[in-house]
């Protein structure tokens, strides 16, 4: 069974995925921060988020949960998920954080692939981890412009 709905009447959300390799670290971060952001841009109909790894981890990475603290968010209670090959067929962004997925390719699926080389905040240090977690929200930010904007003229050609 699929993460992803549509809207009763309305076109389907605009799909997101972040995805890594165990789902501990980055694309969490980047999940929580983008939820953040549909929120403050008041996009919470209109945007789905999702996350997920290839071989997930057990538990997202203390440091991460740690650094995401520090900003204003939790996400202790999160767990690493496996990825859905559905969740590829039905997103719009599909957003990769620096590791080696060889499972897929997702330009394969008609997406918007887009690939952020960003350090591994497994077992690195605390300024490493906040250094990766500012960058993931600056990144974020610019990916709701996008997607703000891909909203917008859809809402114009309708």
């Amino acid at each position: 069974m699929t993460a992803w709905t549509d809207r009763d009447g309305g076109p389907p959300p605009v799909r997101v995925i972040f995805l890594c390799v165990e789902n501990a670290g980055r694309s969490q971060m980047a999940t929580a921060f983008a939820e953040r952001e549909r929120e403050r841009r008041g996009l919470d109909d209109l945007v789905e988020i999702h996350s997920a790894g290839t071989h997930p981890a057990d538990a997202v990475y203390e440091a991460v949960v740690d650094a995401v603290a520090e900003a204003g968010l939790d996400v202790s209670d999160r767990t690493p998920r496996l990825l859905e090959l559905s969740e590829l067929e039905a997103a719009d962004y599909v957003v990769t954080m620096g590791c080696y997925v060889r499972e897929f390719d997702p330009m394969r699926f008609g997406v918007d692939a887009r690939e952020w080389d960003l350090p591994d905040p497994a077992g690195a240090p605390p300024a490493v981890v906040r250094d990766a977690r500012d960058e993931v929200e600056a990144r974020v930010v610019e990916l709701f412009d996008d997607v703000e904007a891909r909203l917008a003229d859809a809402s114009r050609r309708t």
